[in-house]
């Protein structure tokens, strides 16, 4: 893992921030910055002492996507060199949007191709008033195959018919009409305040009851209400009704203490 490609913070409460540190390229995918996230994101995803993960970026953009110099060298690749950088990109993607602590994307400048799909990949995206948004891959000739799950997930089918053909910019007021950010701030000064708002709420809540509460989205999105469903989700309420967590949590609220996940 390159280290200057990736930067990984954890503070003593179980905030850790990931920054894609390629400023002078616009945090532009490379091999070390995929691989770097995707490893990082794995071993935060894995330590008990994280409680959630921001993703942030250093520079005036948050991720122009692909790197020029990979984009060169692309059509003279071979398929498999080309499935192998692909899937690379598609793995980074999966794990950011499975991973089990709540996420927060900050978004500052531009976010093309790649970077509106980490964008969706995250639990709650926040953008400031001058970031923009492009799915670029047709200009090139390309497809926005790799990131479309997450994508049409954050914005629906009928957004995407427009700006997957389009690769027209999208402005912070349209990106949050459409669902791909959850709030618009004035500066990157108000980003970083809105960052800690947001952290502060969900260090406040159950751990594991997060984690479930995020893993029953994709259990249930999309599925009839029928009787199986129904069942299902019962067992779960019962489940959690009798964990640890529960039993603290329903404690501290009675006793009128904080829970012994509330450090300080």
């Amino acid at each position: 893992m390159n280290e200057t490609a990736v930067l990984v913070n954890i503070d003593d409460s179980g905030r850790a921030t990931l920054t894609m540190n390629r400023p002078e390229l616009h945090n532009a995918f490379n091999e070390a910055l995929v691989a770097g996230l995707t490893l990082a994101l794995r071993r935060l995803d894995a330590d008990p002492a994280v409680r959630l993960v921001i993703l942030a970026a250093n520079g005036k953009s948050f991720s122009a996507g692909a790197d020029l110099n990979d984009m060169r060298r692309m059509s003279d690749n071979t398929r498999e060199q080309n499935l192998a950088d692909a899937t690379g990109i598609a793995e980074l993607m999966r794990t950011l949007n499975t991973i089990s602590k709540p996420t927060i994307a900050l978004v500052q400048g531009a976010a093309y191709g790649g970077g509106v799909g980490l964008t969706s990949c995250c639990d709650i995206a926040i953008a400031t008033a001058r970031a923009t948004f492009c799915v670029s891959e047709v200009k090139l000739g390309l497809i926005p195959a790799v990131i479309s799950p997450y994508v049409l997930a954050a914005i629906g089918s009928r957004a995407a018919r427009r700006y997957f053909q389009t690769a027209e910019v999208i402005s912070a007021v349209e990106a949050h009409r459409i669902g791909l950010v959850h709030e618009i701030v004035s500066d990157e000064q108000e980003l970083a305040a809105v960052a800690d708002r947001v952290a502060a709420q969900l260090l406040k809540n159950g751990p594991s009851a997060m984690a479930a509460a995020k893993k029953l989205i994709t259990t249930v999105s999309g599925r009839v209400v029928d009787d199986i469903l129904v069942a299902e989700t019962s067992a779960l309420m019962a489940d959690r009704r009798a964990s640890a967590e529960c039993r603290e949590g329903l404690s501290a609220f009675l006793e009128k203490r904080s829970p012994a996940w509330m450090k300080g």
